[in-house]
């Protein structure tokens, strides 16, 4: 693994009992236990997202081996599950939330399982873990218009500053689609970084608003997850997520092109 490349985990559910929907991205509370066990043993040092631009950023070096630990969406097994075992190794991570997915005020009966609630959320945030933005309602953010867009995104900065006593400043992509148009739209919302997929190492030149993140699924084995953290073989593990993935990327760039056609006649 080069000097400047970082795995960045993204991780969802952490439960014993998934449903359908959240089955194949989450994973069993004993396999996490055991994959951070294995970030300890191996040296790395986590940090939050906001951490690892904020060094990018001033150019100061990053320190030994280290690695991203990330949340999507905001299951409740993050806090019941992966929040004691991440404060036992005294590991930082970052828990990207959509807003209107989570229980309480501002749910929009989205969620896919069992979300958190308001005062989990809080109660993770003064743990040490970074609570980023991920849109207010889940949607595929490259396929609205320009005013939904900046609604999903204001409407999620402002819950999460209301709720939390300050605006976050990392994002995650729901979906990890994201567009030109996009992640300036993030930026302008405040926003300092943002993270996509892509199942490739982060580096710094990929720029702020395009870092890259590997998924850890139910199926990430014990082997496959140490070649994860190393930087090995990472390509070939995703070479058919990549092939999906480029794939669906032309059928949703021809989506785009007609629905701005379609509304320009409208």
């Amino acid at each position: 693994m080069s000097d400047d490349a970082v795995p960045i985990l993204m991780y969802h559910s952490v439960t014993a009992a998934p449903n359908d929907a959240t089955r194949a991205l989450s994973v069993a509370p004993e396999a996490f236990a055991e994959q951070m066990a294995l970030v300890g043993e191996l040296g790395l040092t986590p940090l939050t997202a906001a951490g690892l631009a904020a060094r990018w950023r001033s150019g100061r070096p990053l320190p030994a081996r280290p690695v991203l630990v990330t949340f999507d969406d905001g299951y409740e097994g993050v806090h019941r599950h992966a929040l004691p075992v991440l404060a036992r190794h005294g590991f930082p991570a970052t828990l990207f939330v959509a807003t209107g997915w989570l229980r309480g005020a501002y749910d929009t009966g989205g969620g896919l399982d069992t979300m958190l609630d308001w005062a989990q959320v809080r109660e993770l945030a003064s743990a040490g873990v970074e609570i980023g933005g991920h849109s207010h309602t889940h949607p595929q953010l490259d396929q609205l218009p320009d005013g939904e867009l900046r609604t999903e995104l204001t409407r999620c900065t402002e819950i999460l500053a209301g709720e939390l006593g300050r605006p976050p400043v990392s994002f995650a992509y729901p979906y990890g689609y994201a567009s030109r148009r996009v992640r300036q739209a993030v930026r302008a919302a405040g926003y300092g970084q943002a993270l996509a997929v892509g199942n490739a190492l982060a580096r710094r030149r990929q720029g702020p608003y395009a870092l890259r993140r590997v998924t850890v699924r139910r199926s990430t084995g014990a082997a496959a997850f140490a070649r994860l953290l190393q930087g090995r073989a990472v390509a070939r593990a995703f070479a058919a997520d990549r092939a999906l993935t480029q794939g669906y990327a032309l059928v949703r760039r021809a989506r785009q092109v007609r629905r701005e056609v379609t509304r320009s006649r409208a």
